[in-house]
């Protein structure tokens, strides 16, 4: 008996922890499996912020590594990874070719069209190109992705910010994009496994201590070194206040010394990678997010879904979860008195904090993670249909 399903690929660069990578994740797991083939591709690399490769293959999730994918510029294998993807797609005869990731998303997307793949789409999890960088290397991004949208059916983007940013830069017509929230699963974060006191415990913070806590990667997007910045200003103001940082990375060993010269060491928790996010999220008072730039981190739904008040820097889709000053509030990035100045004010009055802890549980729904799936598997439909219509 043949298969009916449809044959999807998504290629991503590589599965380190990440929102990317867990978008990645679940959309290939939570397809409908009587509908869908679904297949990941991934490169090799991981780091320190930890794998998922692992996580991936844990759900089932046919997954094939390709070597010669990296997230680095390299002519060579970039041309070898080309090759070597087209001749997978059309070896899998894959109708829909799903890329995500900057790198991934370049070099799939023209392997998909070397294989010649009926329908290819792209997730925007955050444009490569920004501000900060080299305008000459920002230029060259943005033209590889006016390029590549050409032999892109659609673009899907987890904040419509992305959009605005995208039509700013000359990216592809307004009608090639559609907006999919990044998606978490929902009930793991509202229910901690453990109490709040015995994870308290384990980090040797005091129960009645004022606790901000940041779930990140230790990079300069992440810009980890103004959390410490403005925890210090916090704690000189809040001398009963702690800081937990999840999460590791490249930063980790100058974040270590910033907080040390601080003199913040005994109030100051570095947890490293860990897996039990959802119960270390409901040991915090206040969340905190000080990135740079952003696609729409799914750290800020899971710290709604807690119920924590958020405070957060105004970029991209940081501004599309939190609405300020009605779950949580927003402050200018690269500003660590803003941030330190936003969470005293929560500190200070924990009337306005509940508030927003409620009203970010509620907004969080909007973040589920079958809804994500429902609504790529509803372009999914659409895409084939148009190209069923279209080869009629």
């Amino acid at each position: 008996m043949s298969d009916k399903r449809t044959p999807v690929l998504h290629i991503i660069t590589r599965l380190i922890v990440g929102g990317a990578q867990e978008n990645t994740m679940l959309t290939a797991a939570l397809l409908d499996p009587g509908r869908y083939a679904v297949d990941v591709i991934s490169g090799p690399q991981t780091g320190s912020e930890g794998s998922l490769i692992e996580d991936v293959r844990a759900r089932g999730v046919p997954l094939t590594i390709e070597p010669a994918l990296v997230r680095e510029i390299h002519p060579a294998k970039d041309l070898l990874a080309v090759v070597r993807l087209a001749r997978f797609i059309r070896r899998g005869r894959y109708a829909i070719v799903h890329t995500h990731s900057s790198k991934a998303g370049i070099l799939g997307r023209w392997a998909a069209r070397l294989a010649g793949a009926p329908v290819i789409v792209h997730t925007v999890h955050g444009w490569g190109h920004h501000e900060r960088q080299h305008p000459i290397v920002r230029r060259f991004y943005i033209l590889l992705e006016k390029v590549t949208q050409r032999v892109t059916d659609k673009l899907i983007v987890v904040s419509p910010r992305n959009i605005e940013k995208g039509l700013a830069d000359g990216i592809a017509a307004p009608a090639k994009y559609v907006t999919v929230r990044s998606g978490i699963e929902l009930d793991r974060f509202r229910r901690p496994a453990r109490p709040r006191e015995v994870v308290r415990a384990e980090l040797s913070i005091p129960p009645d201590a004022p606790v901000v806590g940041m779930v990140t990667r230790l990079s300069p997007q992440k810009a980890p070194l103004d959390f410490v910045a403005a925890a210090a200003q916090v704690a000189a103001r809040r001398p009963g206040a702690h800081f937990v940082v999840v999460g590791d990375g490249p930063l980790r060993a100058e974040v270590e010394a910033r907080i040390a010269a601080a003199g913040l060491a005994a109030r100051f928790r570095l947890t490293g990678l860990r897996r039990d996010v959802p119960d270390l999220l409901h040991s915090f008072d206040l969340f905190a997010l000080s990135s740079l730039w952003e696609g729409l981190p799914r750290v800020l739904p899971q710290a709604m879904a807690a119920g924590l008040p958020v405070v957060a820097t105004a970029v991209d889709g940081n501004a599309e979860a939190v609405e300020d000053g009605v779950n949580g509030l927003l402050t200018p990035p690269g500003d660590p008195a803003a941030l330190a100045s936003a969470l005293l004010r929560l500190l200070d009055d924990p009337a306005l904090a509940a508030r927003l802890g409620a009203a970010g549980r509620e907004r969080a729904e909007e973040f589920g993670a079958r809804k994500m799936v429902d609504d790529i598997a509803a372009l999914y439909e659409t895409l084939l249909a148009d190209l069923s219509h279209d080869n009629k």
